[in-house]
């Protein structure tokens, strides 16, 4: 493989992406710096395939790296491959408004060869070519200039194994006809909606304080005001007021900017300072939140109860089993959340639809429904067919009270 020396300028970007469009995938990954600001700074761009890599420096003074965007987001016959991807591509959607089309996730196809959930990049590495990445230039200031050899190196790294590792993780995906389990998963990633910010849908991300109209509309209104104060700004929203703040002054609005400095979190100058002022008319101009944008009521929980409560968690020594029989992470499968909405009757489940239902969630269904259980053989605990009526079985555990 061919490791160019760092590209500072635009002409041999674009040749380089030139040729890497003729390929049938392309590595990619990014080193950034997001600790003080609101906006990811890109600072290196790492790309390359099974016969040649280059790291592309984004704050070299000049260059320009549309041919860069072309690639990534414009030609879709060429696989943009990523580990971990999902900060990565926010900064291809933070220059472009696209997102890299099309994709493939190596992280997230490890769960459907392997019950591995979130393996990182040194253990992907060492489980597939048997040897140990230098972390040294890890935890580095990657927007100081000039670079050292040993930081691109370093950089350069993440795409040349990464491109021998590739071809590996989808031949075995291939042998195990697994590859359409992802298709869902990687549509996700590359969906630009996870990427946008989004003022007026800010608030979302906040724990609502309970469903008063008025207090939403507030919290709705002051969230979308921080963003617009952080991106201004370029620093992070919680520079600005950290989310329990906010939530609070939705709660229990100030009378006057005066009264700001009784707000836990924030000091004393916004009682008098300019970002005090524009966040009181905020408050003053704040409509309730519109009946079609409430929040659905919260779920207290599925009803279990102790006996539902046991049939839940045997559903998760199901999930254990089955994950371990197939080599497959439990997570890409189901959540705990789903398998106590199935314990509890529910049916509107993914668990129970496509080929989740094939080869767990079918299982599950019976298991819920009294036409399975666990044996053991031979010291290993296995799934059973039941033959007898649930309505003959004895129940394993009798309520302490009868």
């Amino acid at each position: 493989m061919k490791i160019h020396d760092l590209i500072t300028t635009t002409e041999p970007l674009a040749e380089l992406c030139e040729r890497l469009a003729q390929g049938d995938f392309v590595c990619v990954d990014t080193e950034f710096m997001r600790e003080n600001t609101y906006w990811p700074e890109l600072c290196l761009v790492q790309i390359g395939n099974e016969e040649e890599a280059a790291a592309v420096d984004p704050l070299a003074d000049g260059i320009d790296l549309q041919p860069l965007w072309d690639l990534l987001c414009d030609n879709e016959d060429v696989l943009k491959i990523f580990h971990a991807g999902g900060q990565d591509v926010e900064i291809v959607y933070n220059f472009t408004g696209k997102t890299p089309q099309p994709i493939f996730d190596t992280q997230i196809a490890m769960m459907a060869i392997s019950q591995s959930e979130q393996i990182g990049y040194a253990n992907l590495v060492e489980s597939w070519l048997g040897f140990t990445v230098d972390k040294g230039a890890r935890f580095t200031d990657w927007s100081r200039r000039p670079l050292t050899d040993r930081q691109i190196e370093y950089a350069i790294g993440d795409v040349t194994h990464l491109a021998k590792i590739f071809p590996r993780i989808l031949k075995k995906l291939i042998k195990t006809g697994r590859g359409a389990w992802l298709d869902a998963e990687m549509e996700k990633l590359a969906d630009p909606a996870n990427y946008a910010n989004d003022a007026d849908t800010a608030w979302h991300r906040i724990r609502s304080p309970g469903r008063n109209a008025q207090v939403l509309g507030r919290l709705k209104a002051l969230a979308a005001w921080r963003e617009s104060e952080a991106q201004h700004k370029n620093i992070p929203r919680g520079r600005i007021m950290r989310d329990e703040t906010l939530a609070d002054i939705a709660s229990h609005p100030p009378k006057s900017q005066g009264d700001l400095t009784k707000v836990r979190g924030l000091s004393n100058a916004w009682k008098d300072n300019d970002i005090g002022k524009r966040l009181m008319k905020v408050l003053e101009k704040a409509e309730p939140l519109p009946k079609d944008e409430m929040p659905e009521k919260a779920k207290r929980g599925a009803p279990l109860g102790k006996e539902g409560a046991l049939v839940a968690d045997l559903l998760k020594l199901l999930l254990k089993i089955r994950a371990r029989e197939i080599d497959v992470a439990s997570r890409l499968l189901t959540r705990s959340d789903e398998m106590e909405a199935l314990a509890a009757g529910a049916r509107d489940l993914p668990i129970l639809n496509g080929w989740r239902y094939e080869v767990f969630g079918k299982d599950a269904l019976e298991l819920v429904e009294g036409r399975m259980a666990f044996a053991v053989k031979d010291g290993r605990l296995l799934m059973t067919r039941v033959d007898t009526a649930a309505d003959d079985v004895e129940p394993v555990v009798e309520d302490a009270a009868e």
